[in-house]
């Protein structure tokens, strides 16, 4: 049990890490709260709440395992190295590919039940 509750420190450690550190870390946060707060006011459906908090999921992760490689990166090298430096834009390339995959998916997502509200406010089509 003290081994369990160990590995919930250091994984906490490592959120706070990324939080205090990252602040691409905090945009995704901000970003994903809002989302949700968005997702509670257009009442979404149990399907749409579980591809919500898993794209908000899997972009934090892949935030988080960018962060690991570059402090991994920055370990093994001081020295600016090519391969060093590749590594580290094809983590950041990932993690902007998961960002602009949750930017779709919210939009698929948000789309439907913002759009009557977009359409009367514009007053669009009548």
């Amino acid at each position: 049990m003290q081994a369990l509750l160990a590995s919930f420190a250091y994984a906490l450690t490592g959120l706070g890490y990324l939080l205090r550190t990252q602040r691409n870390a905090r945009i995704h946060v901000l970003v994903g709260a809002c989302a949700l707060f968005l997702g509670a006011l257009v009442r979404l459906d149990r399907c749409e709440w579980l591809i919500l908090v898993l794209t908000i999921a899997v972009v934090l992760a892949c935030e988080g395992l960018n962060t690991a490689l570059e402090v991994t990166v920055n370990l093994i090298t001081c020295d600016h190295h090519p391969l060093a430096g590749l590594a580290k834009d094809v983590a950041a390339g990932a993690v902007l590919l998961c960002a602009l995959a949750s930017v779709v998916i919210g939009g698929i997502i948000f789309l439907p039940h913002l759009w009557p509200l977009i359409r009367s406010g514009l007053n669009i089509g009548g």
